[in-house]
């Protein structure tokens, strides 16, 4: 499953970031493995979501949230 797949109130475990062009960057917000993820809501039309890792907010792309395997907790 990634994080693309995932649904408003759930919390997930990320398991890998796949190779992107943005896989350094998300990983110096705090996307490594093992974090813990809440899904809080997507924008109307779906894209963007929002999502809460560790203590703070981020809104993030599902094209780029699809390279993000997670595992429901």
């Amino acid at each position: 499953m990634t994080l693309k797949d995932t649904t408003p109130g759930m919390t997930v475990r990320i398991d890998e970031l796949q190779e992107s062009p943005l896989k350094q960057r998300l990983m110096t917000m705090g996307l490594i493995p093992g974090t813990k993820v809440e899904i809080l809501n997507s924008a109307p039309m779906g894209d963007p979501i929002a999502i809460r890792i560790r203590s703070y907010n981020l809104a993030m792309r599902k094209d780029d949230a699809a390279n993000i395997k997670v595992t429901v907790i």
